[in-house]
């Protein structure tokens, strides 16, 4: 009988699922939305009943896409955000919304509500904070707990169970109680390399020395693609799938698309993984731990096992190209038709007016803070050299030149990496920003480095599917796994005549940090 995997990944927006051979090759796919509950406050719920809905749906699409029987796929995995899940001792839903709906029980990877939290973790300067890059982010579950213990205590009184949202998903289809190693670690101030991998005297330092009374955390972690036993026949039925199927442990998105499109290659100290979407992510992997400030890690075996993972990114991406849409006079709705437009007017316009196009206009990109190198939450964003032209080319214009700031902060993150021992020259690109001609241009000529795309569909979803191949027993190992379903990629090199142009817009980058740094010291 042939063998074949699902993987489901769960993004800000949808639950995607997909079918692949042992080879690796993506047979079928599918999708459904996910609903988010936004407050004036700019709190962000979700709720994961309706995720989990969602995932049975791309699930049941992604199979009949495939044609594939269903008692021939051996393994499933899935890979979510870093959503903060709340349940009852009962498993019930706990809600953690300020408007009291039990629904939203789920606080999504972007709410930047524990603001306040985060930095009294990093006040502690506790020796965890050496593996999250010496500051603890708003979008790490700790801050979030302590939130929702101060603000919603009866809330916090009920709470019986806490999952990382991908470890939400596999409970709900194995019934384990198991916890991801890549969750624990990048998440939770889980030490996977220690003896001792749980610091409980740092969470009785912020408060939540009650925390293993409300969690259920497991002594030890998962590797990721640990077997974590067959689908339960409640979850095996709602997925269309059979109880041989075996749950593979997951992980993060953006690690699922870390192994997916890095895992299994030869000088991985060379390969950047970018994750890229609404925000991006990007993963260096090494032998060795390399710890340094603004970059979170380094991690141990959160992808791949014995290897080190140093993570950095910029919080928002994508969503400040859909909000410079929304902001401007001209803009309106950012769908993918209007980014389309936009994207071809700015083809043209270059065509008259080349790299230079609105040389003066510069924007520094941090709109949701920067998550590295600087490790600023409460960094503000900046644009300089506006007009009172409001017309559609402007926007394009604007737009544009925030497509570069972007690329430009990849780049200040990049030179983090390899002051500190990487020596990257290789990025491999993943998610939404492969469908952005302007931005994949961008990472190679204002980086520097070959950017590579993969071919063979969507690398976070394959990422996943090696994790469910290793926990079927496909595979011997996860790395195994990776070696032998990794697709090849279409390679871009940057453009020499480009770099001229982009190392003066960098050196403008660097000193609008330097200026907004001196207007904060002064206010």
């Amino acid at each position: 009988m042939a063998a074949y995997l699902c993987a489901v990944d769960v993004g800000t927006g949808s639950a995607r699922a997909g079918i692949f051979d042992a080879a690796g090759k993506l047979l079928g796919r599918a999708e459904h939305p996910i609903v988010m509950n936004r407050s004036p406050s700019g709190h962000c719920e979700h709720d994961s009943e309706q995720i989990w809905s969602a995932v049975c749906d791309a699930v049941h699409g992604a199979r009949k896409a495939a044609s594939v029987d269903p008692a021939e796929i051996v393994g499933i995995s899935f890979d979510a955000t870093c959503s903060t899940v709340f349940r009852g001792r009962a498993g019930e839903q706990v809600g953690i919304s300020s408007n009291g709906e039990q629904r939203w029980d789920t606080i999504v990877w972007l709410d930047h509500r524990a603001l306040a939290e985060a930095d009294e973790c990093t006040e502690t300067r506790h020796d965890v904070l050496g593996y999250a890059g010496g500051v603890m982010s708003p979008e790490m579950a700790t801050p979030k707990l302590m939130w929702v213990k101060r603000h919603l205590p009866q809330s916090w009184a009920r709470t019986g169970q806490l999952f990382d949202l991908a470890d939400f998903l596999s409970h709900k289809a194995s019934g384990s109680f198991a916890r991801s190693q890549c969750t624990l670690t990048a998440k939770w101030t889980y030490l996977a390399h220690e003896r001792e991998a749980w610091r409980h005297d740092f969470f009785a330092a912020v408060g939540l020395a009650d925390i293993f009374e409300h969690a259920a955390l497991p002594e030890r972690a998962s590797p990721v693609g640990a077997d974590l036993g067959p689908l339960t026949p409640i979850a095996a039925a709602a997925l269309g799938l059979t109880t041989a199927c075996r749950v593979g442990a997951g992980m993060i998105d953006a690690f699922a698309g870390a192994i997916g499109v890095i895992g299994g290659l030869s000088g991985i100290e060379r390969h950047l993984a970018l994750i890229a979407g609404t925000s991006s992510c990007v993963m260096a992997m090494s032998p060795e731990p390399r710890a340094f400030a603004g970059v979170w890690g380094p991690y141990f075996g959160a992808a791949l096992p014995g290897l080190w993972l140093s993570e950095g990114g910029q919080s928002a991406t994508g969503a400040l190209l859909d909000h410079v849409i929304r902001w401007h006079g001209a803009g309106g709705e950012p769908d993918a038709a209007l980014h389309r437009r936009i994207t071809e007017r700015i083809m043209d316009l270059r065509a008259i007016e080349g790299l230079d196009l609105a040389g003066r206009l510069h924007v520094q990109p941090d709109f949701h803070g920067n998550r590295s190198p600087l490790a600023d939450p409460h960094a503000l964003g900046v644009i300089s050299g506006l007009t009172l032209d409001s017309s559609f080319d402007s926007l394009c214009r604007l737009y544009w030149r925030t497509a570069v700031a972007i690329a430009l902060g990849l780049r200040h993150v990049l030179d983090a990496l390899n002051a500190n021992g990487y020596g990257i020259d290789t990025l491999h690109v993943t998610g939404g920003h492969t469908r952005n001609p302007l931005l994949m241009e961008l990472y190679a000529d204002a980086t520097g480095c070959t950017v590579v795309e993969p071919l063979g569909g969507d690398a976070v979803l394959l990422g996943t599917a090696m994790a469910a191949a290793a926990a079927a027993g496909l595979y011997p190992s996860l790395t195994g796994a990776c070696t032998a379903m990794r697709q090849e990629g279409r390679a871009r090199r940057p453009t020499p005549w480009a770099k001229q142009r982009f190392d003066r817009d960098y050196r403008v980058f660097l000193e609008m940090h330097r200026q907004r740094k001196a207007l904060d010291d002064i206010a």
